[in-house]
């Protein structure tokens, strides 16, 4: 009796390198399109990528905008062209955050479960996350540059405005990743975002982002100098308003291509393995 041959089925099981680049586009795509829907369904999601770009810019244009903007010789309509390219760099780092509890609360109730049974690629997973994660943060600049434009910014480069745009996204797509590994390997969402509010208020308020370096101790100045927020905030004021910007944007570049050289994978490792 001859050996019948069963052709092989993809299993939960299948790496990530027997799926096809264009199955993985194809799982990508559905799985954004699922996040996107849950948005639809949970509108109340958006809020903070809709009140925080217009709290913030609010809160500092009229709180800190005065004295700041004095401080650099144009007053509060001078502070307003220096703070809301920063206030871009802060969009990236702050909704980044999102991801990784976003992530943490697919875990625990159980849609993870579902995800590990079905033959997708693990990383098509992560990369979906990401892809609303970057919709969403486009969505704050958006609301972002309309209250900005209402407080008086004046958008000297459209081109480079949306250079601008595009760079703190590429950040942002890094910081993911980061997030992401936070989402795998921590219990749950709270811890998520106590442990990542740890990174991103030393890493905001200790910039370039709000106002100037030049007054700050020497110590605080050297580590805005290796700041990725400050060489963001810096390269975006640059292509926005004018100034030097190859110098900035290098380095921003730079240290979005090693985050993610270095998170991606470890990310990806931690969600294949999470028992």
């Amino acid at each position: 009796m001859s050996a019948t041959t069963v052709p092989a089925v993809p299993t939960a099981l299948t790496p990530d390198a027997r799926i096809s680049p264009r199955a993985h586009v194809r799982h990508t795509s559905a799985l954004v399109r699922r996040n996107l829907l849950w948005i639809k369904q949970d509108p109340e999601s958006m809020f903070d990528a809709l009140l925080m770009p217009v709290v913030f810019t609010l809160l500092f244009v009229y709180v800190f905008g005065g004295s700041i903007g004095q401080a650099l010789g144009g007053g509060q309509d001078g502070y307003v062209q220096y703070v809301i390219p920063g206030m871009i760099a802060m969009m990236s780092m702050t909704l980044s955050q999102g991801v990784g509890t976003g992530f943490s609360q697919d875990f625990n109730s159980g849609v993870m479960d579902r995800f590990r049974s079905l033959p997708i690629g693990r990383g098509s997973v992560l990369f979906a996350k990401i892809s609303v994660e970057l919709i969403r943060m486009l969505f704050a600049t958006t609301v972002l540059m309309i209250v900005a434009v209402l407080v008086g910014f004046d958008i000297v480069h459209w081109a480079g405005l949306f250079a601008a745009v595009g760079l703190s996204a590429a950040f942002a797509s890094s910081i993911m990743w980061v997030f992401l590994t936070l989402g795998v390997v921590l219990k749950n969402a709270q811890s998520v975002q106590a442990m990542g509010s740890l990174v991103l208020f030393p890493l905001q308020f200790g910039s370039s982002i709000f106002a100037p370096t030049q007054s700050m101790p020497g110590w605080l100045q050297a580590f805005t100098d290796y700041n990725p927020l400050s060489t963001l905030a810096d390269a975006a004021r640059g292509l926005m308003v004018g100034g030097p910007v190859a110098h900035d944007l290098w380095i921003t570049l730079a240290w979005s291509a090693a985050i993610t050289a270095v998170m991606a994978p470890v990310a990806i490792h931690k969600f294949r393995t999470k028992s």
